[in-house]
């Protein structure tokens, strides 16, 4: 399948350099990928059955062509942002809870590996995650947290088997109690992708995992928790 995505986020950020929600970015880079792979099937939250879970995974963007499939999966990360940008009002809201961020966007790469794995040779796949937060990028100087496994550092690596650490609380946990396993290790660089304003939130930036169809060691099969 001939498709850049670093040159779909650029172009994408040229024309949409933040978007009101996950669902409008979602779509807008689903329409990009449509605008260049015509012939493609290009489809939203479509499940896609996998040999090492019980119930399908629903996935962002599922492209297929000519027999490939790539499997995207997008996270979009604010802090509270207003603002006219061109001629369009913006009203982010603010997520925080970044280390359930940063737990949530480890496991859709786990979720990209799982569907690559199934049906490599085949299948290519990316995580993706977009972002004003500057404390996702920016390594912190305590390292005493529960989500320090999970970190999103500029620098960092993502790779094996990854928990939360003694201390989270159950509600922190809930709904993500079950350790991460990766297959793949995964260099943490981020790009910038847009600044549409001044001020602590104004930039956007992003992190690309990619997920390729190479041989790999075959992975633990995941409990229902880690389906959707």
């Amino acid at each position: 399948m001939d498709l850049s995505i670093s040159e779909v986020l650029v172009a994408l950020s040229e024309q949409r350099p933040l978007f009101h929600s996950e669902a409008d970015f979602q779509h807008a880079i689903a329409w990009e990928i449509h605008k260049r792979l015509p012939g493609a099937s290009v489809r939203l939250e479509r499940p896609i059955e996998v040999s090492r879970t019980d119930k399908p995974l629903h996935v962002d963007v599922w492209i297929e062509q000519d027999g490939d499939a790539l499997a995207i999966e997008l996270k979009y990360k604010t802090r509270a942002f207003r603002g006219l940008v061109g001629n369009e009002w913006f009203a982010l809201r603010s997520h925080s809870a970044q280390d359930i961020g940063r737990y949530d966007f480890i496991k859709d790469i786990q979720r990209v590996e799982n569907i690559v794995a199934d049906r490599a040779p085949h299948a290519t796949g990316y995580a993706i995650l977009l972002t004003n937060d500057p404390s996702y990028w920016t390594r912190s100087s305590n390292d005493n947290t529960v989500d320090v496994k999970f970190r999103l550092h500029e620098g960092g690596k993502l790779h094996g088997a990854l928990e939360w650490g003694i201390g989270a609380s159950e509600g922190t946990k809930r709904g993500r109690e079950q350790p991460l396993q990766l297959a793949r290790s995964y260099a943490v660089r981020w790009k910038d992708y847009s600044h549409p304003a001044d001020g602590s939130y104004g930039t956007f930036r992003c992190l690309v995992a990619r997920v390729g169809n190479e041989a790999s060691t075959p992975l633990p099969r995941p409990s229902d928790a880690q389906t959707s």
